[in-house]
């Protein structure tokens, strides 16, 4: 290579690289499809669970007084059940008729002795005076001291739901012409409307008191507005009760 000739001419240029074949096309590309997300069956029955489990487990862990519903449930579902399934586990008449009146009898005593004064602050029960006349004795909690909304509401759902299903029980025993098991729907029907119509006696008596404390102290509004009082909260609750 010479001096003389100019560095520029010795560079070989490159190679003319071949066109690009075809058409290019002059439309967009198309946007990209969104993915969305959506939960699967097992995540939806997991949640379900959950709902069920919170449902169950939320009314005994707001109750006041877990162990008394508890108990207050066991005996009235207990006396039903055993009544049901009793002639598929067994056929003794007698060992069924025990066990059902048992369970009654124990739920009779735990309603109007435990359950009800710990609920919802109610007890009755009937006294004989001297005279031999018999009378109702009611005893309510101070007014100052509200029950549980919780225990309140599964306790009157107790209290007059049981007695429809054992009224039911009775029917279906009349369709079928079971008159040997007469005795002790009577018997649960007896003592389940008891307890309903003692407590409804009971809750009343206890409105009836508040009232007339209201209308003797009137809040502290004086005499005049303890009068008004009174006899607006005697109207309503006469009214609920007739």
């Amino acid at each position: 290579m010479s001096l003389q000739q100019p560095l520029l001419t010795t560079i070989e240029p490159d190679e003319p690289s071949d066109p690009v074949q075809g058409n290019i096309s002059s439309t967009p590309a198309r946007p990209k499809q969104q993915v969305v997300l959506t939960p699967t069956n097992n995540a939806s029955s997991a949640a379900a669970n959950a709902d069920v489990e919170a449902g169950l487990a939320g009314i005994f862990r707001q109750s006041s007084h877990p162990l008394a519903l508890f108990v207050l449930y066991l005996f009235r579902t207990g006396a039903i059940a055993v009544y049901i399934l009793c002639g598929i586990f067994t056929d003794n008449y007698v060992l069924s008729t025990v066990v059902v009146v048992v369970l009654l009898a124990m739920d009779f005593w735990n309603c109007r002795n435990v359950a009800g004064r710990t609920l919802v602050g109610l007890r009755y029960w009937n006294q004989v005076d001297e005279d031999g006349e018999s009378y109702w004795v009611f005893e309510s909690r101070d007014p100052s001291r509200p029950a549980n909304p919780v225990d309140a509401k599964m306790f009157w759902i107790a209290l007059y739901a049981f007695p429809v299903f054992w009224i039911l029980l009775l029917i279906i025993s009349l369709l079928k012409f079971n008159i040997s098991f007469l005795p002790i729907v009577a018997l649960a029907i007896v003592f389940n409307m008891t307890n309903a119509i003692g407590f409804t006696y009971a809750d009343r008596d206890a409105k009836q008191r508040w009232a007339s404390t209201v209308a003797g102290g009137g809040w502290g509004l004086g005499a005049v507005g303890g009068q008004i009082i009174g006899g607006v909260v005697k109207n309503s609750v006469g009214r609920m009760f007739r």
